[in-house]
């Protein structure tokens, strides 16, 4: 089976360790990078010389780009630029063309997915690098890549600072649509991660996987998604005029659930150091603002109805106790290092942020300050909608072609 070697982190180590990240949107975990491999060496006798070398090649290629992608992704910038962008999709391209060539390996009894030992630099976990002889942590740690440029591409698409007064409002709606596609595919790799190639790995493989890999932060990482899709979402809907209250309360009900889910994931994790802690940080953030956002609309609807003054305000008195509790946790979340900012406020923020302490001002009781541990106790329950994002269906791609040659000419020896 496969073996492993983690090497703890020492001065002047491979791992990027940036103090400060700039504005951020969606929360990008650092970039694990995979080291050099010669492939040459453990498959020369069992692949013929073009194979190698084309295994070799997409796999440089990759370590470059990703080596060149990590500091311009945790660099400060106020503008999303068309370059990033660009080297980001091209990036996740590299990682589309080696899969299928890497499937090689895994498939149909390959004894030469041992051969090979696939070493990646971590983020989230405290060991520097992680080396593992089994080419499925190969895969996962592709998949796992391809998921975080995703979330990448998404935090530039909506950092507001690139959305000046001259920029096109048809524009901005196009890039939140945009994001919310590309959250829901950076879902469904990670989902697909969890369900189908991590129980390909031995248990005691899966249990020296580093943090970055772990079942827990995966599906934190794949739930972070959906809950930001729906964020966006909700964020149209307040924008939206015909968009009625019931509508934008549900969206803020399932965005609580997914960070909640997403909290229960990663809070009994033991990240010790800066992205692990920020990550699970982050989740706590808008896990606590996704309830402001939540009582407060589930406030006004009550207030309508026909339940009791009193019930309605304890929903919106609930609301203004999360909003203040947010705030502290967002800035909980930007001083820790590596540190960053939040950008000016926009969609469901903005309008959490403006109507909030205007509106329940004058609506709720005059609760004792030390109470707000009791205001949210006695707060009426959210209603439970099912949720209605999905990760996208996703499923590896076919074999290359090459390896069914291989075969054919029975090169590959299998087990």
């Amino acid at each position: 089976m496969g073996c492993l070697l983690s090497t703890p982190e020492v001065a002047g180590g491979a791992r990027r360790r940036p103090r400060n990240i700039g504005e951020v949107v969606v929360f990008v975990p650092g970039l694990r990078i995979p080291r050099p491999l010669d492939f040459a060496q453990p498959l020369g006798d069992g692949l013929s010389k073009s194979l190698v070398e084309r295994l070799s090649a997409l796999r440089t290629r990759i370590e470059v780009m990703a080596g060149q992608e990590a500091p311009m992704t945790t660099k400060p910038r106020r503008t999303a630029t068309q370059h990033v962008l660009m080297t980001l999709r091209l990036s996740l391209q590299a990682l589309e063309d080696y899969l299928p060539v890497l499937l090689g390996l895994v498939e149909n009894g390959n004894w030469l997915k041992h051969n090979l030992r696939f070493c990646w630099i971590n983020q989230e976990d405290d060991v520097e690098e992680t080396t593992m002889s089994d080419s499925w942590y190969e895969v996962l740690s592709v998949l796992h890549l391809m998921a975080v440029q995703l979330l990448s591409q998404a935090n530039l698409l909506l950092l507001p600072n690139k959305f000046t007064s001259g920029y096109q409002s048809t524009a901005l709606e196009d890039c939140k649509r945009a994001s919310i596609d590309i959250f829901l595919k950076a879902a469904g790799y990670l989902d697909f991660a969890v369900q189908k190639v991590l129980p390909q790995l031995p248990l005691e493989l899966r249990s020296d996987l580093p943090l970055d890999l772990s079942e827990g932060v995966l599906k934190a990482l794949c739930l972070q998604a959906l809950g930001q899709g729906v964020e966006i979402q909700l964020g149209m809907a307040i924008d939206s005029i015909k968009a009625t209250l019931a509508v934008k309360r549900r969206l803020a009900c399932e965005m609580v659930k997914y960070w909640h889910q997403a909290e229960e994931y990663i809070k009994e994790l033991p990240v010790a150091n800066g992205w692990g802690e920020k990550h699970k940080l982050f989740i706590q953030w808008k896990h606590i603002e996704a309830k402001a956002i939540a009582y407060y609309l589930h406030g006004l609807i009550l207030e309508e109805g026909n339940t009791s003054a009193g019930i309605a305000a304890a929903a919106l008195q609930a609301a203004e106790e999360y909003l203040k509790e947010s705030k502290m946790a967002c800035d909980s979340f930007h001083v820790t290092l590596p540190s960053s900012r939040n950008p000016p406020p926009w969609g469901a923020s903005k309008y959490l942020a403006e109507r909030i302490p205007k509106d329940i001002s004058s609506k709720t009781i005059n609760w004792d300050s030390q109470k707000h541990e009791m205001i949210k106790h006695v707060a009426p329950a959210l209603p439970d909608f099912v949720l209605s994002l999905k990760p996208d269906e996703y499923q590896l791609p076919s074999t290359d072609p090459s390896w069914n040659d291989l075969h054919a000419q029975n090169v590959v020896p299998t087990k």
